[in-house]
């Protein structure tokens, strides 16, 4: 039996061999419905890559960003880029790659968030994710937005901050998805 390995690393650390065989995976595990952006918005933070032997079979990506609920800016471990190869689901690899991540969320943030793919929705609410009742907005350069689009998606996982899951929910602004 091929052994199964976890590796959790900064993108700063990763080199390019592992952030393309990451990226095309995730293009793969998405059936093309994964962008620049979508990319974009997995670089700066932590990769946690599952992989069998020397194959890379899992990705995920925890970045750090701004969301404000309640009159708080809260310093958020926002989860981008889960995948793992159409192959190899079902067996445990997507639950070792949020293992690693929601260790750090619950040490070094707020809260945890994420946007579930379709579908996702059980697995993270099995996991303990909660999801938002509320409105969800993006703040952008002309102010705040509703993104009534992502109302139904938006995952937390609470940590220190209180959260009323029924209250606005608004992101920092970016490129592409807002969510």
């Amino acid at each position: 039996m091929t052994r199964i390995r976890v590796d959790v690393a900064h993108t700063a650390d990763l080199d390019r061999a592992d952030l393309d065989a990451a990226r095309a995976l995730l293009v793969a595990a998405f059936d093309g419905g994964f962008d620049d952006t979508d990319w974009e918005h997995s670089l700066g933070g932590l990769h946690t890559l599952v992989r069998e032997g020397a194959e890379l079979i899992g990705h995920a990506a925890l970045v750090q960003r701004r969301v404000l609920h309640d009159g708080r800016a809260l310093r958020t471990g926002y989860v981008e880029g889960v995948g793992v190869r159409a192959d190899r689901r079902g067996r445990g690899h997507g639950a070792a790659l949020m293992d690693a991540l929601e260790r750090r969320v619950r040490r070094a943030y707020d809260l945890g968030a994420l946007a579930a793919a379709d579908g996702a929705g059980g697995f993270y609410a099995a996991r303990g994710w909660r999801p938002w009742r509320g409105p969800t907005s993006v703040l952008t350069p002309s102010g705040v937005l509703r993104t009534p689009d992502d109302d139904d998606c938006v995952y937390v996982l609470p940590t220190a901050a209180p959260l009323d899951l029924a209250g606005d929910l608004v992101c920092d602004w970016r490129d592409g998805d807002a969510w």
